[in-house]
């Protein structure tokens, strides 16, 4: 068994619900340039509790456990691969860093990398869409110098949203323009995450401080598919 064997097989023991592995070279990570991506699965009873009124107390505490765990597990593995000598530099799981024109976005986009590491695509809501689970997943990402073997992973296809607009029209913020997702178009042509962020600390200020929502992913219909 591979070292990166090892390492998919300690994530997986340790709970996680998918992993990819990917190549990444326009990141800030010198020469870390080995991405791991971790994919945590919501709550479907959780997640089927928030309807059109907002986002449920749950939901919260629930979001703020699974960003937690995927830290915990981020650094769980940094340290499996620090053990072997390797280096490594984890994106924590929800982190806005606002400087240097940014607002809305992280250290490096997780989706991205997990759409690189073949576990699944976006969708017209602007969220990654796994290929099993769809919408109802956090992300994780870890970079290393340590040389990934990829595999080929199970791939969706890029407009599996074809006609329908459910979140569009339950987006109470209407951020969502109803685009389909274009990997050579910026994220704000289909989503415009001013609007989703100042309507949750409007609208759901008691929950959280207006931190989340989750209409959008209790709206979309992607686990039909393998019901």
């Amino acid at each position: 068994m591979s070292f990166q064997d090892r390492l998919e097989n300690y994530l997986f023991d340790m709970g996680v619900t998918d992993v990819g592995f990917a190549n990444i070279h326009d990141g800030d990570f010198g020469d870390l340039t080995g991405a791991v991506s971790l994919v945590i699965k919501l709550s479907d009873a959780i997640v089927d509790e928030i309807d059109l009124s907002g986002p449920t107390h749950t939901y919260f505490t629930h979001y703020r456990a699974v960003n937690a765990f995927i830290d915990s597990a981020l650094l769980k593995a940094g340290l499996f691969l620090e053990k072997k000598g390797y280096r490594y530099i984890h994106v924590a799981a929800s982190q806005s860093i606002n400087k240097g024109g940014r607002t809305y976005s992280g250290r490096y986009s997780h989706k991205k990398v997990a759409c690189l590491a073949g576990l699944g695509t976006i969708g017209k809501n602007g969220l990654f869409l796994h290929h099993a689970h769809g919408p109802r997943v956090r992300l994780g990402t870890l970079f290393t110098d340590y040389p990934f073997d990829l595999k080929a992973k199970k791939e969706i296809e890029e407009n599996f949203c074809a006609d329908c607009n459910l979140c569009v029209k339950a987006c109470p913020a209407h951020a969502i323009s109803g685009r389909a997702w274009d990997p050579l178009q910026p994220e704000k042509a289909i989503i415009d995450p001013a609007k989703c962020s100042q309507h949750m600390k409007t609208a759901y200020k008691m929950i959280g401080r207006g931190a989340v929502c989750g209409i959008c992913i209790s709206v979309c219909p992607f686990k039909d598919r393998f019901c």
